[in-house]
């Protein structure tokens, strides 16, 4: 699953840079909907995320280009691969990378086995 961000004036941090928790709601939200393309019936929720480690930084009106794919699948949770690159320089590599695992639950909160 691809998506794309525009890095507007509200996503800036005090330095005028993308604000690091936007970007891991971000990928968040594009693993999040990979999980749930990938698995309808599932109700997902985030259980863990790798290692938070931010390469470069972006500025305002940066457009960046997020990828989530499948990982490993397990018998209650999905885990994605995350990548997140600089839209106008796909070349420098990946801006940010991690692992993200969302775990299927029923209505009490309980896991539940992935379809």
């Amino acid at each position: 699953m691809e998506t794309h961000r525009l890095v507007l004036t509200e996503d800036l941090n005090q330095y005028g840079l993308l604000f690091g928790g936007r970007l891991l709601s971000w990928a968040d939200e594009a693993g999040y909907i990979a999980a749930s393309q990938d698995f309808p019936e599932a109700r997902f929720v985030t259980i863990g995320m790798g290692k938070v480690e931010f390469l470069q930084s972006v500025k305002n009106g940066a457009i960046i280009r997020i990828c989530a794919s499948l990982q490993k699948k397990g018998s209650t949770s999905a885990s994605y691969r995350i990548d997140i690159y600089s839209g106008k320089e796909p070349e420098r590599g990946a801006i940010f990378s991690t692992d993200i695992t969302y775990v299927n639950v029923g209505e009490d909160g309980v896991k539940q086995p992935l379809g």
